[in-house]
């Protein structure tokens, strides 16, 4: 049994111009290689973290509204430790993206617009429980095979535009 509680409900939700204020985060961490002659910077090959989605198939980045009495960098944190179980260091932002929901329109947001703010998460601990664990499982990928079972195609985006460009230019400050 977990001892957090995941937090639920819109009556503390940010809205932004029609639009439902999101946050998330890309959990990364390196894993060494034992490939030879792989090309990884170091012997190291980063891994992502993604979730089941718990409205059908394909894998998602941990996300979710971003509320009134929090900033951005805290919702996604929090959101991480929700859905995927994990704390680390948040990074540096690496986009906002826009799309449409399809499971959240309500009276502020009837078109079911939103934007999300993806940051960087650099995974430092894997909880053995969490609160949203019945519900979602989690699985370490490299960046090509997450790009191959992400769900949305604005995750997918995030990460190859986003994520693995912000890696190449500042992620490999990290490796050392």
């Amino acid at each position: 049994m977990c001892d957090l509680i995941a937090r639920t409900g819109r009556l503390q939700q940010r809205y932004e111009n029609g639009c439902r204020l999101v946050a998330g985060c890309i959990p990364f961490r390196y894993r060494i290689s034992e490939e030879v002659g792989d090309d990884s910077e170091c012997g190291k090959v980063v891994e992502v973290l993604m979730i089941s989605s718990s409205g059908g198939p394909g894998l998602l980045f941990p996300k979710g509204g971003w509320e009134n009495d929090e900033t951005v960098r805290e919702a996604a944190a929090r959101e991480a430790v929700e859905e995927a179980g994990v704390r680390g260091i948040l990074l540096d932002l690496v986009g906002e993206y826009e799309f449409k929901s399809k499971t959240h329109q309500d009276e502020f947001c009837p078109e079911g617009l939103c934007k999300a703010a993806m940051y960087a998460l650099y995974v430092k601990e894997e909880l053995d429980s969490w609160p949203e664990q019945e519900t979602r499982s989690r699985t370490w990928l490299t960046i090509p095979e997450a790009v191959e079972n992400c769900r949305h195609a604005w995750m997918k985006c995030a990460l190859e535009d986003g994520f693995c460009k912000w890696h190449q230019d500042k992620g490999h400050e990290l490796i050392q």
